[in-house]
């Protein structure tokens, strides 16, 4: 569902209840001035009812007529024939004070059935065959004390939500009503639910903008008090740099970078200065500084070719007021390294391991027990061993080897995310099946399993108060689960189309949250998330 769609819905929805309430007026309006002057006819009793004095009952009626005498002050329809109370119905009738539907085979309430009807006092809808009540059935009925609802068989679902609200702030007595479904409401007092047991809000991601080019890594971040998203492009070399645009309601181009073959653009930005990192498989990686003055990226520094050979991936992170970063190495002869800023650029700190081909680093603090503080870790995936988790030592100011995680060869690369408190991590595989896992204190725990043939990405992320964990494939449809937490494990949200999905960044903007996916095959696709209340 688009969002700009739903907006238009939604605004056309609202201008239309004030134009039905003019066309309602104009329409009592225009009979008044047809009558004046005339001389008063008795009003007639329509076909199939009986009138008296100030009472009107019809029975087996196929619509609710319109000739009612407009002094009745109590009308009944018995077992009629219409399916449906239309908007308006009683307009011509504004001296109603009593109304009743009994026995009818309608399943239907138009909104705005029962405007006009400033003194009603009595309003019976028993025994018919309503599963649920327009929101605004009661709206504009200000001296109504008695509303009898019993008889029917309701489907206390979220369309339903609001008449539950409203049984615990009415003055009116409403008899006692019963919930006929779902199964786990039945024969339920509708008056005994709340609305904490209706689950109304949904969520999805929407297609929203296609940019013209592959991607491998996407970035977001703030510099300047503005929010930018940074993709790396490794068929023209280039980092693009996109900002948001504020008329347009899109992303537009800002500024790029050219280089060859670049595979990941990270930027970093240390107290009001922004730095990016262009690691590249060939003709070396580079960092390069936003200069405000020039309005332009400037290189600045070059990272070693000897160590940084084929670059991967890389984190950034910040460990007592100091900047690092790492870039994860996936060639035989490169090492994976830590660089540390020193207040005029970056140098090399500490090599990890070298030749193991690792494609993938991820920076995290866990503690290894409840009582202890979280210390800094660095997980590398690698082709040819098991994940293996670094901590940092604070003597040495390093990280130093710790354990690997069990029974997980073959793992592309580990992404974490918190749940409460409790730290979990989504492992990618391209053959066989990825896991979530949990921190137990010593070790990760295996939490649940997810088929993944063919997956280079498992991102978890957090979109307000949803966690989410996206599952990309090569050969099928990306998978996107939710978290669920009762079950406290990811369930099966949604199925996105993405030609071999590289990874999913969350950028927020205005109060717009975006999901930008990047694709190695295809164009690069960006979702808007958008959230619905069912109940609305």
């Amino acid at each position: 569902m688009e969002p700009e769609k739903i907006k238009r819905m939604e605004s056309a929805r609202n201008a239309s209840i004030p134009l039905k309430r003019i066309a309602y007026f104009l329409c009592f309006l225009s009979v008044l001035l047809l009558t004046e002057g005339k001389k008063p006819t008795k009003p007639k009793c329509p076909a199939l009812c009986t009138c008296t004095k100030d009472n009107a009952l019809c029975e087996n009626a196929r619509s609710i007529p319109r000739s009612v005498p407009p002094d009745v002050i109590s009308l009944s329809f018995v077992r009629s024939g219409f399916t449906e109370i239309l908007e308006g119905s009683f307009i011509l009738t504004p001296s109603l004070q009593l109304l009743l539907f009994t026995s009818n085979s309608f399943d239907v309430i138009s909104d705005d059935a029962f405007i006009g009807l400033p003194h009603l006092e009595y309003l019976s809808l028993a025994n018919n065959n309503l599963q649920t009540l327009p929101k605004d059935i009661f709206k504009g009925l200000d001296s109504l004390t008695n509303v009898d609802l019993r008889g029917n068989s309701f489907n206390c679902d979220c369309k339903l939500k609001w008449l539950v609200e409203w049984l615990d702030t009415t003055n009116a007595t409403v008899e006692e009503i019963y919930c006929e479904n779902p199964p786990e409401y039945k024969k339920r007092k509708i008056r005994s639910l709340s609305s904490k047991d209706f689950d109304c809000i949904i969520t999805e991601f929407a297609a929203s903008q296609l940019l013209p080019y592959q991607s491998l890594s996407i970035d977001t971040f703030t510099y300047m008090n503005d929010e930018y998203v940074v993709i790396a492009q490794p068929f023209t070399g280039k980092c693009i740099f996109l900002e948001w645009d504020h008329v347009e309601k899109t992303f537009r181009n800002y500024d790029n970078i050219t280089g060859t073959s670049t595979v990941v653009c990270k930027p970093i930005v240390i107290e009001t200065q922004l730095y990016v990192i262009v690691a590249q498989l060939f003709g070396g990686s580079h960092i390069y500084k936003r200069d405000s003055f020039a309005n332009k990226f400037i290189k600045i520094q070059d990272i070693e070719i000897l160590k940084i050979r084929k670059p991967n991936d890389i984190e950034t992170f910040k460990i007592e007021n100091n900047w690092y970063f790492v870039v994860a190495d996936s060639s035989k002869a490169g090492f994976t390294t830590v660089y540390k800023w020193n207040g005029n650029g970056f140098y090399s700190h500490q090599s990890l391991h070298q030749w193991y081909r690792d494609t993938d680093v991820e920076y995290l603090e866990i503690a290894r027990t409840p009582q202890t503080v979280r210390t800094p870790h660095l997980i590398l995936s690698s082709s040819s061993q098991r994940p293996v988790i670094y901590q940092w030592n604070k003597s040495t100011k390093l990280f130093t080897n710790q354990t690997d995680i069990p029974n997980m060869e073959d793992v592309y690369a580990v992404k974490h995310f918190t749940v409460k408190g409790d730290v979990y991590i989504c492992l990618t595989r391209f053959i066989g099946d990825s896991k979530v896992m949990k921190w137990g204190g010593s070790s990760f725990v295996d939490v649940q399993r997810m088929p993944s043939r063919g997956s280079m990405v498992f991102q978890p992320l957090q979109i307000n108060n949803y966690q989410y964990a996206i599952l990309g494939s090569d050969y099928s449809f990306t998978q996107v689960y939710n978290w669920d937490a009762e079950k406290a494990k990811f369930v099966k949200f949604q199925e996105l189309n993405i030609q071999a999905p590289r990874s999913f960044t969350h950028v927020s903007i205005n109060k717009h949250n975006f999901l930008f996916a990047s694709s190695f095959k295809g164009r690069t696709q960006i979702y808007t998330h958008v959230i619905v209340d069912l109940s609305a």
